[in-house]
């Protein structure tokens, strides 16, 4: 069980880290209380009451208040992030001495075990704002989208934000091959199959490839072609936390998998030829995408064909217009030995991710 007194957020909201604080003298719990820091990834300072230490009680990210020690922190100074932990649940009490204390939260174990291992791994991890999270569709085959997942990824990263680039179609080749990096060492896809509830961001990133300064989620040349939907949400949940940039290629279906990565979007690029049988193609994949997701822009790709401009096709769709892409060799024909794309800094493909990224982020800055 598990309860809110109030509902400001804790200090790690704000991105910083530190050794959470457990004070208790019931050696049951602190027990229990060690075992879930350990699952956490969280080497936690203990203490009986309130530390001498000048700041240690203040400057903690986060606060385990045994029930047995609520009194002797009662006059302690009142801060967010302090969570009252006991073992009864049928002590209605708790209540009080939370409020007391000026607690936010109210734990009973065991039930609130796998909450309070969530909350201490934020800590572990310093969570702050989320990756804006920016997914790349094909309106049809061919379009030229997984070469724009890389470039807007490469570019991102030269740009300095830490950036991560998932390959959501098994059915596209790889992104690891169209960025020269398949035999680079780091776990596929398939190794996160089994994956349920939290998967620790910072270890999720250690684990994957890293080609041209960004991490690499994609598949092997196995046999898995479908990760199941509670595996998705919980690695692009892990690779959203270590803030960023995290790009992500789509197929054009959408399956629950495909649905839980678009649920985790911030907004999506359609990236449409300028042909009228494109743009019908990218009409359906609108449809099946916009049930999910709310933020939906075309980026319309040359030659133009006769009577269409960038416009027109984002009129026909009755999308937001993000640009006219440019026509880059590299984005029509990805070819082995090459340089990545976007990785000419002063190439017309680079120079239009750049500025999408300075637009996204101003953005998300005004919201």
């Amino acid at each position: 069980m598990a309860g809110t007194v109030t509902h400001d957020p804790p200090p790690a909201a704000a991105g910083r880290q530190g050794r959470p604080l457990i004070v208790t003298e019931d050696a049951e719990l602190l027990d229990d209380l060690l075992r879930l820091c350990a699952a956490a990834g969280a080497t936690p300072e203990v203490h009986h009451a309130v530390p001498e230490h000048r700041g240690t009680w203040e400057a903690a990210p986060l606060v385990l208040v045994g029930d047995d020690a609520a009194r002797r922190v009662r006059g302690a100074a009142r801060r967010r992030g302090v969570v009252l932990v006991g073992r009864d649940q049928d002590d209605s009490g708790v209540w009080r001495r939370a409020v007391e204390i000026g607690a936010d939260h109210v734990l009973v174990l065991p039930d609130g075990e796998q909450w309070l291992v969530d909350r201490i791994a934020d800590v572990a991890e310093g969570v702050g704002r989320p990756a804006l999270t920016v997914g790349v569709i094909g309106g049809r085959g061919g379009a030229g989208a997984s070469t724009l997942a890389c470039a807007l990824a490469v570019t991102a990263a030269r740009e300095g934000l830490r950036t991560l680039l998932v390959d959501a179609d098994p059915l596209g080749g790889g992104l690891d091959v169209l960025l020269g990096g398949e035999a680079a060492e780091g776990l596929r896809w398939p190794a996160f199959a089994a994956s349920r509830g939290r998967v620790g961001g910072g270890a999720l990133e250690a684990s994957l490839p890293e080609l041209h300064s960004l991490r690499v989620l994609s598949w092997d040349r196995g046999d898995c072609v479908a990760i199941p939907p509670q595996a998705v949400r919980a690695v692009l949940a892990a690779a959203r936390r270590g803030g960023g940039a995290v790009v992500v290629d789509l197929p054009r279906r959408v399956d629950q998998g495909i649905a839980e990565a678009l649920a985790q979007l911030d907004l999506a690029l359609l990236v449409v030829p300028a042909e009228l049988r494109a743009v019908a193609a990218a009409g359906r994949v609108a449809s099946a995408v916009g049930m999910v997701l709310r933020d939906l822009r075309v980026a319309v790709r040359g030659p133009y064909a006769p009577g269409l401009d960038d416009r027109e096709v984002a009129r026909l769709l009755g999308l937001p217009l993000a640009g006219d892409l440019p026509v880059e060799s590299g984005l029509l024909r990805p070819g082995e030995g090459r340089t990545p794309p976007g990785a000419a800094a002063r190439g017309p493909l680079a120079r239009f991710c750049t500025a999408f990224w300075e637009r996204a982020l101003i953005e998300r800055g005004a919201s």
